[in-house]
């Protein structure tokens, strides 16, 4: 399959992606659907936003599908595969908010991206939660893991696990971002594998993400909460806002190639606040959480 075609092909998968996983979550927030708005790039290509907003279970939810091409800016060119500064990029990307401070926040997205006669994927999930439960953790990594070992030795989840942790850091705070997942990028760029296995690969993990997530936010929707988890919710987004913003290469990527801002921005949570220096209380439920913001083997796989 040439370039060009696998493109298309990924595009396409990435579009019904987007609908499959809105119909989920719009099935098990069962109050509010998706709002859809079309879009498109000054300089070339366009997308679908698609966002659920005041849920009962969503406080928002975000679900974007993209295919944009055009040109690069130098500094960003000279840093990717390929030659030229002409690219087209596709892909589909989701944060989710819940309303439950018990419900863990999530992101995911996937991606194709082709410059001259370069071809590669990226993206990843991981898992941001605010109140820790360890079942929550293992089954989000398990399903990841089953999607990757089914495509050994292109899904290689020990090392997308590590790459997760790495990523998914805020050095001036010293803290993952929250429990992990799976992250990659420039995979299939250099040939180490055929384009067409990437892509069955990239294909079962992004049909995989319903089954790591839905099942967390089922079991956790009816775990009781008050002012105090509610608060330290929203503190904790505020590292989430920190990341995409500062450190996030999409978002980066979107900025500077003159992506769309309500889309790129449409990761950031509804509600979020900064307290000046707060203390958790030594034993409580959120420093339980603070320890386990660190790389951890959930699945016991180095053991």
């Amino acid at each position: 399959m040439v370039v060009s075609d696998l493109f298309e092909h990924a595009a396409k998968f990435f579009t019904e992606l987007q609908t499959d996983i809105c119909r989920a979550l719009a099935e098990v927030d069962g109050a509010a659907d998706f709002t859809t708005d079309r879009w498109e790039r000054p300089g070339g290509g366009g997308g679908i936003a698609r966002v659920l907003e005041g849920g009962a279970l969503f406080e928002k939810a975000g679900v974007n599908w993209s295919k944009v091409d055009g040109e690069l800016p130098a500094e960003i060119a000279d840093q990717m595969p390929g030659e030229g500064r002409a690219f087209r990029a596709s892909g589909m990307s989701l944060v989710l908010h819940p309303r439950s401070p018990m419900i863990p926040t999530t992101h995911a997205n996937l991606r194709c991206f082709t410059k001259g006669g370069a071809l590669w994927f990226g993206g990843g999930a991981d898992l941001t939660p605010y109140y820790l439960f360890r079942d929550d953790a293992v089954h989000f990594h398990s399903v990841l893991a089953a999607a990757c070992d089914r495509h050994r030795p292109v899904g290689d989840y020990d090392h997308f696990k590590a790459w997760c942790d790495e990523y998914f850091f805020l050095p001036h705070r010293g803290e993952t971002r929250g429990v992990g997942g799976v992250f990659f990028d420039y995979l299939g760029a250099k040939g180490e594998y055929p384009a067409h296995q990437v892509f069955d690969f990239v294909r079962d993990l992004g049909r995989s993400f319903t089954e790591a997530y839905v099942p967390i936010a089922q079991r956790r929707q009816t775990e009781t909460y008050g002012d105090l988890e509610r608060a330290w919710q929203m503190r904790r987004r505020g590292r989430y806002v920190e990341f995409n913003l500062i450190y996030d290469r999409g978002t980066l990527f979107g900025l500077k190639t003159q992506g769309r801002v309500e889309s790129i921005l449409m990761s950031l949570p509804p509600l979020v606040r900064w307290d000046y220096d707060v203390m958790v209380t030594p034993g409580s439920p959120e420093a339980e959480l603070l320890t386990h913001l660190r790389p951890i083997d959930w699945l016991g796989r180095r053991a």
